[in-house]
């Protein structure tokens, strides 16, 4: 189970503990269950557990576990403490890695990392050159045997000096090896990992079966989880634009386009179901976010809504125009 899947599932039970939820916050959830089959898997295996659950947070103690999702900033951070000790509990291991490695203080301690919206060039002691997306976070382990990076979150162009060891890109997902390369890696929130080589090549190992490595060349991408790797795709050089601030979109899908504008957006950028696969071209400013959301609002399939979630969240949703549901 994607840990990010996880966290969400028992956010949702967090928030539905106890008589006092909302209609607003259960239509919501009906809709987060209808939304991704995993998503549905997630909600089968929290109500499977759901007495071992209401046994280590007891239905009286609902009120303080709420009160934990009380929008203040102290707050907010006890609410992710209790999510993620809560999601290890229910889903067991197959979200510890991520979990472990992508929390906050393990941000904030990580040996390089980039606030949202900021790009960094940077080269390594073996001369190996780096640019890391806005949001990343990563951590370099450099031995006499191997040259390993392991990518927190967010995403970075490498372009590997020359060197007897062996050099490793470990994520949630597992590992990509470099064969002498340049390639990008991205690591996905939902725990999978996006990995597209423009010279070289680099073998993938799922974190659970390392047996089935896939070895990607020059002009191939994949997405790979801790299981599998997807089939093989083409990549197109223009992939990496974002290291110039740029964000090339050839009939690439909303969400995923969503996903790639994400390290330069405050807000978090969310779009409905209906509008998900909506396939968009152009090139796009990653510096002036408020240009993008107006071009996008421009579009005759869509309308973009500001909102503020009820624990002070801001979201930025996509969803069909009123004219186009009708």
């Amino acid at each position: 189970m994607p840990p990010v899947v996880a966290q969400q599932a028992v956010d949702w039970w967090l928030q539905l503990m106890g008589a006092d939820a909302s209609a607003a916050q259960r239509a919501a959830w009906q809709a987060w269950c209808a939304a991704d089959p995993l998503h549905a898997q997630a909600w089968e295996r929290i109500q499977q557990v759901n007495q071992q659950l209401s046994g280590w947070v007891a239905p009286q103690q609902a009120g303080l576990a709420r009160a934990t999702l009380a929008p203040t900033r102290a707050r907010r951070a006890a609410r992710r403490r209790v999510v993620q000790a809560l999601a290890l509990l229910v889903f067991g291991g197959g979200a510890a890695w991520q979990l472990e490695q992508s929390a906050p203080w393990q941000r904030l301690r990580a040996d390089a990392r980039t606030p949202r919206g900021v790009r960094r060039r940077m080269v390594l002691q073996d001369g190996t050159q780096l640019v890391l997306n806005g949001g990343s976070a990563l951590n370099v382990d450099y031995s006499p045997q191997q040259r390993r990076l392991r990518l927190l979150e967010g995403e970075m162009l490498i372009t590997t000096a020359a060197d007897a060891r062996a050099f490793v890109v470990e994520t949630a997902a597992g590992e990509a090896q470099a064969l002498g390369t340049r390639f990008v890696v991205r690591a996905g929130d939902d725990g999978s990992t996006r990995v597209g080589v423009f010279d070289g090549a680099v073998r993938l190992r799922p974190r659970q079966s390392p047996g089935d490595a896939q070895v990607l060349q020059a002009g191939q991408q994949a997405v790979f989880g801790v299981q599998r790797v997807s089939v093989l795709t083409p990549v197109h050089e223009d992939s990496a634009a974002w290291t110039d601030g740029i964000l090339i979109a050839r009939g690439m899908p909303l969400a995923e386009m969503l996903q790639a504008l994400q390290p330069y957006s405050t807000a978090t950028l969310v779009c409905a179901p209906e509008v998900a696969g909506l396939r968009m071209s152009g090139s796009y400013p990653l510096d002036d976010m408020g240009r993008v959301l107006a071009t996008l609002h421009s579009l005759p399939e869509l309308q973009v809504r500001r909102l503020t979630r009820w624990w002070g969240r801001e979201e930025v949703l996509l969803e069909p125009a009123a004219h186009a549901t009708r």
